[in-house]
């Protein structure tokens, strides 16, 4: 269950952006699922779990954008990367400029090295909206990365 949690973990940080909201997701993930995944009642706990993380990012995400506008009447962007220059914080840094929908596909269909199909499952949409969202998000990466 320790390497779940530490996938579980490193796929909620590419998708939010954020250490801290990365550990939150993950911690309330488990804590909403543990007593059904105890008595066996899931039947793939790890697509079960990815699923949820996905699920919680994306909620926490509206929370937040709802909050804010509500707040100060405009949408800010709080998340950030340090910037020490290093390949990695460079791809960070344009992930997280993705837009929700692209980064998850893009962060499950090549950093996790699922198929198309895992994908449409896990993110609950049709296989042409994965490819079409892979498409847009990786010539977007690329254009950022150039």
């Amino acid at each position: 269950m320790v390497s779940e949690q530490s996938r579980l973990f490193r796929l909620a940080y590419l998708l939010t952006g954020d250490r801290f909201q990365a550990e939150d997701v993950v911690a309330d993930v488990f804590a909403r699922s543990w007593q059904a995944l105890d008595q066996g009642r899931i039947a793939h706990p790890s697509a079960y779990l990815r699923r949820a993380v996905c699920n919680a990012v994306r909620h926490h995400r509206r929370r937040l954008a709802v909050q804010r506008r509500a707040l100060l009447g405009l949408s800010v962007n709080t998340r950030q990367v340090t910037d020490d220059g290093s390949d990695r914080d460079l791809l960070l840094r344009a992930l997280i400029r993705l837009p929700p929908r692209q980064r998850a596909v893009v962060v499950l269909r090549f950093w996790e090295d699922r198929s198309e199909q895992e994908v449409a499952v896990v993110l609950g949409v049709s296989l042409g909206t994965v490819k079409a969202q892979a498409s847009r998000g990786l010539a977007r990466l690329r254009k950022e990365l150039s």
